[in-house]
């Protein structure tokens, strides 16, 4: 292969794939209709909170395999994980369908697990862990970008009033679709910084445990996440999640409000 060619196989292996832009397509256009009350309003957060959460899984595995490019596996590439494609991740279902499916049925932000990465090109404990730490990193910044013009007042709109459940709520629909959305994306965080194998928390510290502690604890790691969701399953430690769900959006002046209406009109088939 020509000098040419390998740089044209190069850039090609970092384009932003077709898939990505219809994503931001459909996330712009349903902001749009909801910002300016074009349609059903439902209809309208149902696809931008669908649209954004799928953008920001797209990211939060781009910047999983950016950093570990950027620290030895040259293999990333010709993976195709740097074109944001989720089709081109390894397990598609595991990180795209079943993360969208639990925000449906849940309105929780399932954490997935997309790139596979060959940690023996890495060197050093400390890249190992950035790594590891690169995609919530992500999820914090998103949720910030979405919650931060909520708790500045930049959407307050007196003169919009919505129902819910009864009560009359002077909250945009885009301001709720914002809350519900960055809601996601906190929730999304905390679960992937717990230290529980499989997730990217225990990948944070797994480089710096002994070789008998990793090898006693990888047996567990494909259940490290159904455990979680089952531990959450239960209604207390269900309530005390969100409660810390709802007091970090606080730290950014967000109400639960928003994020509740958000919910709300996000389930459009039941409303």
């Amino acid at each position: 292969m020509t000098f040419a060619e390998t740089q044209r196989s190069r850039s090609e292996d970092r384009r932003i794939s077709p898939v990505f832009w219809v994503l931001l397509a459909t996330l712009g256009t349903a902001g749009w209709a909801v910002a300016t009350g074009y349609g059903n309003a439902g209809l309208g957060v149902f696809l931008f909170v669908v649209a954004g959460w799928m953008v920001s899984l797209c990211l939060h595995e781009y910047a999983h395999a950016r950093t570990a490019m950027h620290s030895g596996d040259v293999t990333i590439g010709s993976k195709g994980y740097l074109t944001l494609n989720p089709f081109k991740y390894a397990n598609a279902i595991f990180s795209f369908v079943l993360p969208v499916l639990f925000v449906v049925l849940g309105g929780i932000g399932l954490p997935g697990g997309a790139v596979y990465i060959e940690r023996h090109r890495i060197q050093g404990r400390l890249k190992h862990s950035l790594i590891s730490a690169a995609g919530p990193l992500v999820n914090v910044l998103c949720a910030a970008v979405l919650l931060i013009p909520i708790g500045a007042g930049w959407l307050d709109n007196p003169s919009v009033h919505v129902t819910l459940e009864g009560h009359e709520l002077n909250v945009s629909p885009l301001a709720a679709a914002l809350g519900f959305l960055g809601l996601l994306q906190v929730s999304a965080a905390l679960l992937n910084l717990l230290p529980v194998p499989g997730l990217d928390g225990y990948g944070i510290i797994e480089p710096w445990l002994s070789l008998k502690a990793r090898r006693a604890v990888e047996p567990f790691a494909p259940y490290g996440l159904l455990a979680v969701f089952i531990v959450l399953w239960q209604s207390e430690v269900n309530r005390w999640f969100f409660d810390l769900v709802y007091r970090i959006m606080d730290l950014f002046g967000v109400d639960s409000t928003y994020a509740a209406l958000g919910d709300y009109l996000f389930r459009f088939w039941k409303n």
